[in-house]
């Protein structure tokens, strides 16, 4: 009897704006295994950048560069994502939140990446202490696939 296909993956990479590509395309590369639709990848892709950009802009101070961490987990049909960098934290959680919050205005962000994730994934969880970092928890069910199981 077979279990539950499982598969995991890390990476870190320097916390450096062009370093957002390679994350999209490494985790991308990870999850087609699982051959799911294109706009489970588009989705998953876009959820990615949108994490990586909040480490990168957010959790860093412009003249530091820190690291970013990813894990991606399979575990049957279901993805799930760990992006976690050690910067300055998020004071207020449920604030950053909100649909339009940004810190940077400055720099004509969004204030969307959280309502990106929360849309485009079916579990979102934001840990983070104020100079410790934060950890961005993320699941997707993909619902058609045609898993391959090598053993």
């Amino acid at each position: 009897m077979m279990g539950i296909y499982r598969n995991q993956m890390e990476i870190k990479f320097s916390s450096r704006s062009e370093n957002e590509a390679f994350a999209r395309v490494a985790v991308g590369a990870f999850i087609s295994q699982l051959d799911p639709t294109l706009e489970e990848l588009t989705d998953i892709k876009t959820v990615v950048s949108e994490a990586v950009t909040n480490a990168v802009i957010h959790g860093y101070e412009e003249d530091i560069t820190g690291m970013v961490y990813i894990r991606a987990e399979i575990e049957g049909t279901t993805i799930k994502l760990t992006i976690q960098d050690q910067g300055i934290g998020i004071t207020d959680i449920k604030e950053a939140r909100q649909p339009l919050f940004t810190s940077k205005p400055e720099l004509e962000r969004s204030g969307m990446g959280f309502t990106i994730m929360e849309n485009f994934m079916d579990e979102v969880a934001i840990q983070s202490n104020p100079g410790q970092g934060t950890t961005i928890y993320l699941v997707k069910n993909l619902k058609n696939h045609q898993q391959t199981m090598a053993n």
